[in-house]
């Protein structure tokens, strides 16, 4: 329950210090905006999930709180190793960008570590761990090719070839499915 009210915080957190700050106008057009972001949309499904996972007795599915857990801990490592410098925020917008992409993705990480069920993980569940990702990379493109926005350089269609862009969402998937192996293998590790 923890993990899931710093998700549902900092996510509000973050939205709060973009109106006060005024980056992208009013509440209607800061939440559009936000919901670009795979950062935002991840944390905001990493605080229903983990909440249902928190009031719910028979838990939720392994292998959709492995593929959950990876994706958070992509963003985590996406945000310190590429994207850290790009904006700065001050106050409110720190302690919310601190907990989008540091506290959440390394709770989310040893929480499942710790505690997930991970006996039912198998091989054959490594499409969900690029389902998610799948889905925002469509979705963000979309949007981007409506707007001429994108939400991340690496695919920022205005700045980079479609082909530079498509070889880094490649890359991405990649390592989210090398992620997926690395899971299971942890859990019939564990299981032993």
């Amino acid at each position: 329950m923890v993990i899931a009210l710093v998700a549902g915080g900092s996510v509000l957190a973050l939205f709060i210090y973009n109106l006060d700050t005024e980056r992208y106008g009013d509440e209607r057009t800061t939440a559009w905006a936000m919901a670009r972001f795979f950062t935002v949309l991840t944390n905001l499904i990493v605080a229903v999930t983990f909440g249902a996972a928190a009031l719910r007795r028979n838990g939720i599915n392994a292998s959709w709180l492995a593929a959950l857990t990876l994706a958070i801990v992509l963003v985590g490592a996406v945000f310190h190793v590429l994207l850290s410098g790009i904006t700065t925020y001050e106050g409110l917008g720190e302690w919310a960008n601190q907990g989008l992409h540091t506290f959440v993705p390394i709770t989310c990480l040893l929480w499942w570590i710790i505690f997930a069920p991970k006996r039912a993980l198998h091989y054959r569940d490594l499409p969900i761990f690029i389902a998610w990702p799948c889905v925002y990379m469509a979705y963000a493109l979309a949007r981007g090719a409506q707007d001429s926005t994108y939400p991340y350089p690496f695919i920022d269609l205005t700045e980079i070839s479609a082909m530079a862009a498509a070889l880094n969402l490649a890359g991405l998937l990649i390592v989210l499915l090398l992620g997926g192996v690395v899971f299971v293998m942890i859990g019939r590790f564990v299981d032993r």
